[in-house]
């Protein structure tokens, strides 16, 4: 899955795309989403455009991690994570399984928010990650405070399995197996898991 590209046509919203971050242009972008006092949960409001440039070659040099830009109508408006678990903290709090991947996904700040904008980006993101056959089951742990999160991850079909201690955080471990993602959505939004 690692570097290709994703599309999708949410029924109501329209055309999602996903593409991998190129940080040498990318980052400026970048820094403003995440500087933002929206983005506070991402912990880089102090970061230069240096630090972000910096953090995403990291991503882009590591075959464990991947950071892609997700577009709405052609519009760059959210940020996509995924690592393996395995060689993150979080996997020292649980045991990791063949097949899980972790995520972090980001909409960039707006003043002009779409109802139901930021639950079609979440499942743009799972149906990204889920479009891998190797992915059997997707990690987050945000941040335990992040009420809006929670909420997001349950509505994809997320369960908290506890609560743990991560270095920068104390956070919601939480899964979502295939299962779950696609039973939950197709609860929600009839053929939205097709």
């Amino acid at each position: 899955m690692r570097g290709q590209t994703f599309a999708r046509r949410h029924p109501h919203l329209g055309e999602f795309t996903v593409r991998p971050v190129e940080p040498a242009t990318d980052s400026p972008l970048l820094h403003r989403w995440l500087t933002h006092p929206k983005s506070a949960f991402w912990l880089m409001g102090d970061a230069q455009l240096a630090d972000v440039r910096k953090e995403y070659d990291t991503i882009d040099g590591d075959p464990g991690r991947a950071a892609y830009v997700g577009h709405h109508d052609g519009l760059p408006t959210f940020l996509v994570e995924s690592y393996d678990p395995a060689g993150d903290p979080v996997g020292d709090t649980y045991e990791v399984r063949e097949g899980d991947i972790g995520m972090h996904f980001l909409v960039a700040p707006t003043d002009a928010p779409l109802p139901g904008f930021t639950l079609a980006v979440i499942d743009t993101v799972m149906r990204l990650l889920f479009a891998d056959p190797a992915t059997r089951r997707v990690v987050v742990e945000p941040d335990a405070r992040n009420q809006a999160v929670h909420r997001l991850n349950e509505a994809v079909g997320f369960t908290v399995e506890k609560t743990v201690r991560l270095p920068d955080k104390e956070a919601k471990l939480s899964f979502c197996t295939r299962d779950q993602y696609l039973a939950t959505t197709s609860q929600r939004l009839p053929g939205a898991a097709r």
